[in-house]
């Protein structure tokens, strides 16, 4: 089972580190501290076999798209109260749309369900359709809510032989990836903070759109301070993905850590016209004022 308690002592050593931007980040420790006391021994894990997992795997679909667990809706509560607290103070328009999540989430017509994502192919929950949510926000609810229940639903079918999945998204949830960072071994690994899975895949393929092409990928590498620390991009479809280069870097801390303690280089690549399909507190900000307006 995952160590919460773990992930939250490398957050807060990250805290440290990044004192400058600790009210900003303050958003994930909430998020954080739910996942490490919640409680659910209702969640029963999937006992597929490793041929059925494959079965799945090899047709290209996610497990979670034939086996859902069952969550009860007041086991989510306590993760995501305090998230949508912190997000309906960023501007009115926010605040309404989290109302009338909070109100359709009371009645019953949406739950659980409704945070997972819609396919492997966009990797978004529906909640944009169900609620009137906008994706940033349903984003930031399916990654506060899904983590632990989905942990635990996977945690015996976590076993992916190497060559078994050749997707972007997420094999377990379908979820788009968060960080795609490089190993002491040169193999690219992707991580999904939606569900805690990660796989490798192919270095120069967009887990996006799939483009495999000389010059779709280009690579924003940092420098000074933040040596090993990348940004990369698809011309293609222009998604990107930040991550680390372990062989500069082999102290880094874990992929979820790393994302989340980084919302400036989310702001870098979003400046430079790069979209990024999981949360990320840039997207919190307001936008830029039109220098032309």
């Amino acid at each position: 089972m995952p160590d919460y308690g773990g992930l939250c002592a490398e957050w807060q050593e990250m805290l440290t580190r990044r004192r400058a931007m600790g009210d900003a980040l303050a958003v994930w420790t909430s998020v954080l501290d739910g996942w490490r006391s919640w409680e659910d021994t209702g969640v029963t894990p999937l006992e597929w076999s490793a041929g059925e997992c494959l079965e799945r795997w090899e047709r290209g679909v996610p497990l979670l798209a034939e086996a859902a667990p069952a969550i009860a809706p007041e086991s989510l509560e306590e993760l995501l109260g305090p998230l949508m607290e912190r997000l309906a103070a960023a501007g009115p328009d926010d605040a309404l749309a989290l109302g009338r999540f909070a109100a359709a989430w009371d009645a019953g017509t949406i739950g659980p369900v409704s945070l997972f994502p819609t396919s492997g192919k966009d990797g978004a929950p529906a909640l944009p359709d169900e609620a009137g949510l906008p994706a940033h926000l349903a984003g930031f609810l399916a990654h506060a809510g899904l983590r632990p229940p989905l942990e635990t639903f996977f945690s015996r079918v976590r076993t992916l032989t190497e060559g078994s999945w050749d997707r972007g998204f997420c094999p377990w949830c379908g979820g788009l990836p968060s960080y795609g960072d490089l190993l002491e071994d040169g193999r690219r690994r992707l991580s999904c903070h939606l569900c805690g899975g990660a796989w490798t895949a192919a270095r120069l393929r967009c887990p996006f759109c799939q483009a495999w092409q000389s010059g779709d990928m280009v690579r924003l590498v940092a420098e000074g301070a933040e040596q090993g620390y990348f940004v990369e991009a698809c011309l293609s479809c222009r998604g990107y993905l930040k991550g680390v280069d372990r062989r500069e870097r082999w102290n880094a801390a874990s992929p979820l850590v790393e994302d989340w303690a980084s919302p400036h280089l989310d702001y870098y690549a979003a400046r430079e016209g790069y979209w990024r399909g999981t949360p990320s507190l840039a997207q919190l900000l307001p936008p830029d004022p039109d220098p032309a307006a």
